[in-house]
């Protein structure tokens, strides 16, 4: 995800060091947004936004998303970013809508 995300715009973003007290989310340099990224076999959408939620606030974020794998592809452009529709919505206000 930080190669795709270099990539794509985002030079700054790094792998934060796992382990952290108070979490911030997997992704670091995309000011303003928290990234938690997941690769596990079974989805537990209900709880990766919970920690999102939590992540957010911990990094002082204003938006952010859980991207997790697309089973079948290591092509990050093809996974998934899911957020709760409370944070879509700010998103889209922020656009000008």
């Amino acid at each position: 995800v930080e190669k795709w995300l270099k990539d794509n715009g985002f030079p700054y973003a790094a792998r934060r060091v796992a382990g952290a007290q108070l979490d911030k989310g997997d992704i670091s340099g995309v000011e303003g947004v928290t990234i938690e990224v997941k690769d596990h076999k079974k989805m537990v959408l209900s709880g990766w936004l919970q920690e999102l939620e939590i992540e957010m606030a911990n990094d002082n974020a204003w938006t952010g998303a859980v991207i997790h794998k697309k089973k079948g592809t290591l092509d990050v452009g093809e996974w998934y970013a899911t957020m709760p529709v409370s944070i879509w919505i700010e998103l889209i206000k922020k656009a000008g809508y």
